[in-house]
């Protein structure tokens, strides 16, 4: 009983860490700043990150696998400037948004494919990736296009009163990450697909004797990834009511570092999209803080998270050895 205890511990060790300094950095927030204790003041954390939690889903996945993807940030650029061009040219919001999935899920099916058929780095294929996505962008418009398609300024300026909480809301699209993470919770752990998928983590080899479909694995899951980044330009686009190849310059290492937060190990094997969100809503506590002080450099934000980062992966270490020794 005490060893299964323990086991227990060790497994969802990182995970309770990342909600202890969620609740802790958000409790000292609000003890600095009264504001922050109003309800609306938490659910901007899902307003402002809402595209960040989406990108993060699908990295989460392709970090369970052992790999990487780095052409997130780019995809998503390239979504917001591609469709605020389409739209800028009078086609529809009902055929914009599917070819902008599309177009995402393929890019993340090519570069899955690259790294499974020709056997290189995922490093070295989503850089190029990100190069390619975000260099289109700009081919498409040097400039930020604003976007004025009716159905967008509706999803972008409509409230959703949350019930129980008078004055708060959340916009529409807001609500998209967090549908996608019950979809990613479900994919994760009560599907084959999410099996596979911890299985190529922890031993590719093994798991391809095993008779485990590993590179169909693979590819599915960068196409995924590449879906997420899709969806978050998509979301992003309607948030700014804009597109441009500028946006979200450096979300991938944002978004890494908010997976890494959630207790998703970079060798691969141990992860889940739960310890994301906490993740992202630490990196969303940080700036909100620095926005509440006023006077703080926004820098401040990335020297929190690269120590947050470093804190974490120590951690990581501390259990996944306490865990082998069992």
């Amino acid at each position: 009983m005490t060893q299964r205890l323990k086991l227990s511990v060790l497994r969802h060790g990182p995970l309770l860490t990342t909600i202890t300094i969620f609740l802790m950095a958000y409790i000292i927030g609000s003890q600095l700043y009264p504001a922050m204790q109003r309800p609306q003041a938490f659910f901007n954390l899902f307003i402002n990150n809402g595209f960040l939690l989406i990108v993060g889903i699908g990295m989460t996945f392709v970090i369970i696998t052992g790999g990487i993807d780095l052409s997130v940030g780019g995809v998503l650029a390239l979504t917001t400037a591609a469709s605020a061009a389409l739209l800028k040219l009078g086609v529809s919001a009902a055929v914009v948004i599917p070819l902008m999935l599309v177009m995402g899920t393929a890019i993340g099916l090519g570069l899955g494919s690259i790294i499974h058929f020709f056997k290189v780095q995922p490093f070295i294929v989503t850089l190029m990736g990100l190069f390619f996505a975000r260099g289109l962008a700009y081919i498409i418009s040097l400039t930020s296009v604003t976007i004025t398609d009716p159905f967008y300024k509706y999803l972008a300026l409509t409230p959703i009163h949350i019930p129980f909480f008078a004055k708060a809301y959340v916009y529409i699209p807001t609500l998209v990450g967090p549908l996608l993470l019950l979809v990613a919770i479900y994919l994760a752990y009560f599907t084959r697909f999410g099996r596979i998928m911890y299985a190529i983590g922890n031993n590719e080899q093994s798991a391809g004797l095993m008779g485990f479909p590993v590179g169909r694995t693979k590819i599915m899951v960068y196409a995924f990834s590449g879906f997420c980044s899709a969806l978050a330009g998509i979301v992003f686009s309607i948030s700014l009511l804009a597109g441009y190849g500028q946006f979200a310059t450096g979300v991938e290492l944002d978004v890494i570092a908010a997976v890494v937060m959630g207790g998703t190990l970079l060798t691969g094997g141990v992860g889940n999209v739960i310890g994301t969100l906490f993740g992202i809503l630490i990196e969303g506590t940080i700036i909100s803080i620095l926005q509440y002080n006023g006077t703080l450099s926004s820098w401040w934000t990335r020297i929190c998270v690269g120590m947050l980062t470093l804190i974490f992966i120590g951690i990581q270490s501390i259990f996944a050895r306490r865990k082998k020794d069992l």
